[in-house]
């Protein structure tokens, strides 16, 4: 798997450029929509990078606000990069699954990604059976019609980066309690564990537990599971994705990601280290196996 332009970043710098032409021709984002017979909040969601541009819907918006030139071109440029998508993606294409989308075309173009989570295995280390349990769970899957199947195709799928011929690191804080807790039907906690133990003897991946009784710097604990990833794009070189219920947070300013490097590293200072946190998993397996 070849690393490439990223598409987020791409995405980033598209919206902002859109925006910023916008604002030069004095005109409002619901206006300009309705101008070109499109759905009202359409122009703000190309602005603000929450969908994958069309180049014909682009250059039609470049048209209305009378972009010529070496502006267009660079525009143009930037909204084909943007467009760019992976072959998976289109099979497993879902409304619903934007932010599994979004995620898949970051991994694609990372160097490295640090993932802390509090109460879910992170998808990049979910094994079939814990996805497919987190996908049917979701209470708003009777809403959305999410296909469940091709969720969790998409999900494995999103793991190839793992594996990949380039050089890519993963790193993994997982807090205890999910070694302990009730995640799907009989038998999910083993096999997500099982997963999780065959992930972390990958040359490539470092998979460490928090435990309950150790100190944390200054002992501050995230109020949220957070990805931080190293991209081999230079638009955008480093981002922070926040998990929340509803949709993923994207955080590209710097400061915003150097707050969450420091919290990662005294995270890592206060874990297991991988030998030690990998020992763990296999005997909270050992135990599950056992237990009547």
């Amino acid at each position: 798997m070849a690393l490439g332009p990223n598409p987020i970043g791409r995405r980033r710098r598209l919206g902002a450029e859109l925006c910023d032409l916008r604002r030069q021709a004095e005109i409002d984002p619901d206006e300009l929509a309705r101008q070109l017979g499109w759905p009202k909040g359409k122009v703000r969601r190309l602005e603000t990078a929450r969908v994958r541009p069309d180049l014909g819907e682009i250059m039609d918006l470049l048209d209305a606000l009378g972009v010529t030139g070496l502006r267009r071109d660079y525009v143009l440029e930037l909204a084909r990069e943007a467009a760019h998508s992976f072959g998976w993606r289109d099979a497993y294409d879902d409304p619903a699954q934007h932010d599994q989308h979004t995620l898949a075309e970051l991994a694609n173009s990372a160097l490295e990604i640090w993932a802390f989570e509090l109460t879910l295995f992170p998808g990049m280390s979910q094994c079939p059976e814990y996805a497919r349990a987190r996908f049917a769970s979701r209470p708003s899957v009777g809403k959305t019609s999410v296909d469940v199947e091709a969720a969790v195709r998409g999900r494995m799928e999103r793991q190839c980066a793992l594996t990949r011929e380039t050089p890519f690191h993963y790193e993994a804080i997982l807090d205890e309690t999910l070694l302990i807790r009730h995640c799907g039907p009989p038998g999910t906690r083993i096999a997500q564990l099982d997963h999780t133990v065959r992930l972390a003897m990958l040359p490539t991946v470092t998979v460490r537990v928090l435990p309950f009784d150790r100190p944390i710097a200054d002992h501050y604990l995230p109020a949220s599971s957070f990805t931080y990833f190293r991209l081999a794009d230079p638009v955008d070189p480093e981002l922070v994705v926040l998990d929340t219920e509803s949709s993923g947070l994207i955080l590209g300013d710097k400061e915003d990601v150097s707050h969450y490097k420091r919290l990662f590293e005294r995270l890592r200072e206060a874990a297991f280290s991988a030998e030690e946190s990998l020992a763990l998993l296999m005997e909270a397996r050992d135990d599950l196996e056992e237990s009547p």
